[in-house]
């Protein structure tokens, strides 16, 4: 209870970067994309500014789609992802958020926690005045907008952080936890997705407060130990996990639009080992080995499915990479009905490489 964490969450990150380089954008719907070598409209977007969502544009839905809303804005702009540029704009915001956290955690280029109890004394009007601070600082030095929610834990924190957006400031303080989450949609809750919610319709809940009736074992009953567990603390809004320092990424990833949507082996093979080769070159760039190795596909319905696996000891060697996505993509392909229309390879589980590295590095 003594804890203050603040969640900071930028509105309509890679959108908002592009209004800074071009100021005459801010009055136009703006559409950031990631176009896929199919040429055209072929893609999806990757994040709108208010103006576009109004038409109904939003993160994920193809490009076609988005044109289609957009038709009657003659003035509507596409644009394609620019993440180096996006990436030094994230660098000058997180060195601010920084100097005035006890403990900073990276999550994204548009998101980080930041424990600040010692600072602000376990204060919440201090706490107030010190986020309105980082906000007033972070428009001043780099002229973007943030969201921050400021509370007791990282759950209700994020939680807050999204409830004024754009560029809001939510203070909830402990005692008012409870009056706070009780009229809010279940989907608010990080982790809760569409078949979650529908499931919850199912059994005539919507609210948070509609959820509380139901105890502990029918929620684990439903939806497993974990997650049943997971929600029960969720919506009384009880979390313990702490800020930690996390500055670096936890995972190298590499993800691909194929030339046509498939379900076939071979084909998807070929892509699969041109991923592991891209990513195997940032695995040796950055001197790391791993020891998780994960596969994604994205549906032609533009649904997700992931597969990945953990190894008995760390590595940074290609054909044990190479080995084990094949093996993935077999299990993933396995009653496959649905032709896959992006490709992605992950690895996670990072450590540094010391000393020599192996005896094949050494010859």
């Amino acid at each position: 209870m003594g804890r203050v964490v603040f969640h900071i969450d930028f509105d309509y990150f890679y959108a908002q970067c592009e209004e800074v380089r071009k100021p005459e954008l801010k009055t136009k719907p703006v559409c950031v994309c990631v176009f896929s070598d199919r040429g055209a409209d072929s893609g999806a977007i990757a994040t709108a500014n208010y103006t576009a969502r109004k038409y109904g544009v939003k993160s994920g839905i193809p490009i076609s789609f988005a044109k289609k809303r957009l038709e009657q804005r003659n003035d509507a702009v596409f644009l394609p992802v620019d993440f180096e540029y996006y990436s030094k704009m994230t660098e000058k915001a997180m060195e601010i958020m920084k100097e005035n956290a006890d403990i900073f955690e990276y999550v994204g280029r548009d998101e980080a926690y930041l424990d600040v109890t010692k600072r602000v004394e376990e204060n919440y009007e201090k706490a107030s005045h010190l986020a309105q601070q980082i906000k007033n600082r972070i428009r001043a030095k780099i002229k973007l907008s943030c969201s921050i929610g400021v509370s007791s834990n990282k759950l209700i924190s994020k939680i807050a952080s999204d409830y004024q957006k754009p560029d809001g400031l939510t203070i909830i303080e402990p005692n008012k936890i409870e009056q706070f989450l009780k009229p809010l949609n279940i989907r608010v809750i990080p982790g809760i997705g569409k078949k979650t919610e529908q499931r919850f319709k199912e059994m005539n809940l919507e609210t948070i407060e509609d959820l509380k009736k139901i105890d502990v074992f029918t929620l684990n009953k439903e939806f497993g130990r974990k997650n049943g567990t997971y929600m029960y603390n969720a919506i009384r809004g009880i979390n313990d996990d702490p800020v930690k320092e996390k500055e670096e990424s936890i995972q190298y990833s590499k993800i691909t639009t194929l030339k046509k949507d498939s379900k076939d082996h071979e084909f998807l093979l070929e892509n699969l080992q041109g991923l592991c080769k891209q990513v195997h070159d940032v695995i040796m760039k950055n001197n790391k080995m791993f020891k998780s190795i994960g596969i994604h596909f994205v549906q032609s319905d533009l649904t997700n499915k992931s597969k990945s696996k953990i190894l008995r000891n760390s590595t940074n060697n290609l054909e044990e990479l190479e080995k084990n996505a094949e093996q993935l993509l077999l299990d993933a392909l396995d009653n496959q009905t649905m032709t896959i229309r992006r490709l992605g390879v992950k690895v996670a589980e990072l450590t540094e490489i010391k000393g020599q590295r192996d005896i094949t590095n050494y010859f």
